[in-house]
């Protein structure tokens, strides 16, 4: 069912900083404009690799999801894996039959794509985002 690895989702307390090491440390070139999803309660960039993207995420409010994992990870770290899903009502509904735990209905992600998240008891303690494939094909 999983398609292509679209991202890895890291969490930070400061973008700038994560912005900084990726740019001035590990040389990435290509990095995307600073935006926000309030819905979602994150701030993100892309830092774009080529055969796929890191996706750099920090809080946006005060009920933001990723401020439970912040406070147990102060320094930030690994938030989720992303892949590739034709459909995402399918994808869905294939993870509730086979006994995982979906986290919320489909929602529209950073890509502009619905988005589910399934919860890492149920994924080998990895949170899986599953994002339906963007219809023209682009990635970023």
């Amino acid at each position: 069912m999983i398609g292509r690895l679209n991202h890895v989702g890291v969490a930070t307390p400061s973008l700038d900083d994560s912005i900084a090491l990726y740019r001035d440390v590990l040389g990435a070139t290509q990095i995307t404009e600073r935006r926000s999803l309030p819905a979602q309660g994150v701030t993100f960039v892309f830092v774009e690799l080529g055969n796929a993207q890191i996706e750099l995420i920090e809080p946006y409010g005060d009920n933001s999801p990723i401020l439970g994992f912040l406070e147990k990870n102060p320094k930030g770290g690994q938030h989720h894996v992303c892949f590739e899903v034709a459909d995402i009502h399918t994808a869905r509904d294939a993870m509730i039959e086979k006994g995982a735990k979906v986290l919320g209905e489909p929602r529209i992600g950073a890509h502009g794509t619905p988005v589910i998240f399934v919860h890492p008891k149920d994924m080998g303690g990895v949170l899986i985002e599953l994002m339906e494939t963007p219809r023209e094909g682009v990635h970023s």
